[in-house]
């Protein structure tokens, strides 16, 4: 990958560009013709290109005309390419995009693809402000495949039909060869609207050829999990809450056969995604959205705030936070009548290029976009 020096001194433009912050990081606003776009995630390839995945549109998240789009920045590259589809169902809404590259250089495309929302107002619920006819509980996961990075795609086939199937990270390998591959099961409740969701690890002894499926217990309202391997069969799975309350975590010692009911960690979240990983220094770091709406664990809660979008590190295995930092940090508008002109800054993602620098990515503004910041650890330690 171009070394961050010399990111830094790329010139800003709007056009999909990297360009110096003049505080350290570079950044790039991916140009699109999409309305709306959400849900970011990246890869590494092995050929050092890099991935950006998302769902994009012109209505709203949920709709027929949904669909994964991808981008690409070419090694050594300092532009993104405008995104191109590489989905292909035109009645289903087909969302929440990762992408997880085999040894053998094969690259796997995971999506989910769901009914189209039904415009019916009596789904409504005014007290979680949510839109039950969203139908997320008709989701399949579906695949598709590439052998030459991404550049075409093999047919789609579907991955996991159990009804309400969502993901939102990608298959990990193992340390002692597994494949594991974190999702969660999204339930309709009339009452609380989605709030029953419960997660579940799918794990695979023969690279992606069957797989066994081991439910997380008492991880209703914890969802989005994120696995990060310790060694010696330790994992820890990190979590969304739909009680807008904390991230959460379970964790496990037998290779994610069997997990700890999660627990509540110091980070707040709204009840909107993150993203976890583990640093080539060994800390381990966390995306989010910092901000919270309550603080009742068997509440669900859904708060439109999702900024600012914020970066933190751990040392001791997710248990203590000694370094915050914030990369977005929303507009700045406060005061009860001026809170519906804050955009929203959201679903963050995190990678961390061979090189050793950290790509973040979240939907900018309301959706409009996509961004992509460029950073150090030792900037976010500061």
């Amino acid at each position: 990958m171009t070394t961050l020096t010399e990111l830094l001194a790329v010139s800003a433009h709007k056009d999909g560009t990297l360009r110096s912050t003049g505080q350290g990081t570079a950044q790039a606003i991916l140009a699109t013709p999409h309305i709306v776009n959400h849900a970011p995630s990246l890869i590494e390839l092995h050929n050092g290109d890099m991935l950006m995945v998302w769902f994009a549109g012109d209505t709203e998240e949920g709709r027929s005309d949904i669909r994964i789009v991808m981008s690409r920045l070419a090694r050594g590259a300092t532009r993104w390419t405008d995104p191109v589809h590489v989905s292909e169902d035109p009645v289903r809404s087909e969302q929440n995009p990762v992408l997880f590259q085999k040894q053998d250089g094969t690259l796997m495309l995971l999506h989910t693809a769901q009914a189209p929302r039904e415009d019916v107002k009596e789904h409504y619920n005014p007290a979680t402000n949510v839109d039950a006819a969203t139908r997320q509980e008709t989701s399949e996961i579906r695949c598709r495949l590439s052998e030459d990075d991404g550049h075409t795609w093999g047919p789609t086939r579907t991955f996991s039909e159990t009804p309400g199937s969502f993901c939102r990270a990608p298959i990990e390998v193992l340390g002692n060869g597994d494949w594991i591959f974190p999702m969660w099961i999204s339930k309709r409740d009339g009452n609380t609207v989605f709030g029953n969701d419960t997660s579940l690890v799918r794990i695979s002894r023969d690279e992606g050829l069957t797989w066994s499926e081991y439910p997380i217990p008492a991880s209703r309202g914890r969802v989005h999990p994120n696995i990060i391997e310790w060694g010696e069969g330790r994992l820890s799975a990190f979590f969304r809450s739909r009680s807008a309350d904390w991230i959460y975590v379970s964790r496990s010692n037998d290779y994610g056969r069997t997990w700890s009911e999660p627990e509540r960690t110091t980070l707040p979240n709204n009840n909107a995604s993150i993203r976890a990983i583990k640093l080539q220094s060994g800390r381990l770091a966390v995306i989010y959205n910092h901000f919270q709406a309550g603080d009742d664990p068997q509440a669900t809660i859904w708060p439109k705030t999702r900024f600012p979008v914020s970066i933190a590190l751990s040392e001791d295995e997710g248990r203590t936070w000694p370094y915050i930092r914030q990369i977005e940090q929303g507009d700045g508008f406060t005061g009860e009548e001026n809170k519906h002109l804050n955009r929203t800054y959201e679903y963050p993602w995190l990678l961390q290029t061979r090189d050793g620098l950290l790509h973040a990515a979240y939907a900018y503004g309301n959706r409009q976009a996509m961004k992509h910041v460029v950073l150090t650890e030792q900037w976010i330690i500061g």
